[in-house]
């Protein structure tokens, strides 16, 4: 308490405070609805294209796959990486990133959807 303060001071100096960091918590979630839509990118361009297919076949067994899975968890970890040092220790508009995430998530799911990715190619 403050000697200066009157009651009423201190009780708004009580109710004001920032908000918790939580651009970690903002990273690692935007950074997995961008690494799930580097997976639906990757496959459908990988099923779309013969060529694109023949450089992502890391492993032959699994064709194709290996290089998608691959590509597509090192992408996810960069981004969480890059933006947790960004954002690491700031406040965030947490609204907005799970809203982000969420169209990228969908975008990899409809991606990877097969009657869906038929589709986009006309098959």
């Amino acid at each position: 308490m403050n000697p200066g303060q009157t009651a009423s001071e201190q009780g708004a100096a009580v109710t004001r405070r920032e908000p918790l960091p939580n651009g970690a918590a903002a990273a690692a979630i935007l950074a997995t609805g961008a690494g799930s839509a580097a997976l639906g990118i990757l496959a459908f361009a990988g099923d779309a294209s013969k060529a694109i297919g023949k450089m992502l076949n890391f492993y032959n067994p699994s064709g194709p796959l290996s290089g998608v899975t691959t590509l597509a968890i090192l992408f996810w970890l960069g981004m969480w990486w890059v933006l947790a040092k960004r954002w690491g220790a700031k406040t965030v508009a947490i609204a907005k990133i799970n809203g982000m995430a969420f169209a990228l998530l969908a975008l990899g799911v409809l991606l990877t959807f097969p009657p869906f990715a038929d589709l986009l190619q006309g098959k």
